[in-house]
């Protein structure tokens, strides 16, 4: 049964790689144009591998909200009752620092979901390496789309959540999108080099917790970057998800504009970070078939 619907889900508009040819893969805009190509079948995976996640559990859905306010229950009482961190008179309380902490997390969550799945991505999908012709770069795509359904859940209980505590949001909170999507085309690169390199480095499945885990805690999820010294300030503000984080605190909560110019050079770094990623995986995929 699972293998006539994997055959059902490659059509013949999906028969061969979005991206064949080096004068392509040298197109920065390659990973997109490969996603683009062969959206239908990615909204298809990723809807399929949404509902199976949740099927047969009593809460279903609620899942995907759940786990994380649960998270942040325990985050809240331990660093506003064990370790207090200062944000400023104007977010004092716990409330307010459990929407800032939600706020971090949610990207968080999104980054570490990718990261984590990306080395065994490739593993669990050897049905479509070895028996149909697939473009196996759109499943890093379909990592992305559940992530995102995932994030997208999340932030409606943030703002549901916001607007209890602290009313209407600002009209800075509309530039949301723009600020979130480095940290999704950083994510999206990140997987499909770590998807490829999982193929041939199995070890990698168990390296990838530990740097999800360092990178919680050099992250600023539960401190602002202002708090730190100036060292220490340096070595955060090079997690990926420093900027992302500070920004998007920045235009909800503070009601301020992003710094573009900070914006646009890591909006730039994650599009390098996606392009070569793309070209990494399009250049080892081809060796898939010969290690599984």
């Amino acid at each position: 049964m699972a293998s006539s619907t994997q055959t059902n889900l490659v059509t013949p508009k999906h028969s061969a790689p979005g991206i064949p040819s080096a004068v392509a893969l040298r197109n920065p805009a390659a990973p997109f144009i490969s996603g683009w190509r062969n959206r239908s079948l990615v909204g298809r995976l990723a809807r399929r591998e949404i509902e199976a996640r949740y099927r047969g559990s009593l809460l279903g859905l609620l899942w995907s909200v759940l786990a994380p306010v649960l998270m942040l229950a325990v985050y809240t009482f331990v660093f506003t009752v064990v370790f207090p961190a200062r944000w400023g008179v104007q977010i004092e309380g716990p409330s307010n620092f459990a929407l800032l902490l939600f706020c971090g997390l949610i990207l968080f969550n999104l980054f570490a979901e990718c990261l984590n799945r990306a080395p065994a991505l490739m593993l669990m999908n050897t049905s479509y390496i070895k028996k149909v012709v697939f473009p196996l770069e759109i499943l890093p795509w379909v990592t992305i789309v559940v992530a995102l359904f995932n994030a997208a859940m999340s932030y409606a209980v943030l703002f549901f959540a916001y607007f209890v505590v602290l009313g209407a949001p600002p009209l800075t909170a509309l530039l949301l999108p723009l600020i979130i999507s480095p940290i999704v085309l950083f994510s999206l690169g990140l997987t499909l080099f770590f998807s490829s390199i999982g193929v041939f480095l199995r070890d990698l499945q168990q390296v990838m917790g530990l740097i999800t885990m360092v990178l919680m805690f050099l992250s600023p999820l539960f401190y602002p970057l202002s708090a730190l010294p100036d060292r220490a300030r340096l070595l955060v503000s090079l997690s990926p998800l420093s900027i992302a984080i500070e920004e998007s605190r920045r235009i909800l909560f503070f009601g301020e504009l992003p710094n573009f110019g900070v914006w646009l050079t890591y909006f730039g770094a994650a599009w390098l970070i996606t392009w070569l990623g793309f070209v990494w995986f399009m250049k080892t995929k081809k060796g898939f078939a010969d290690v599984l």
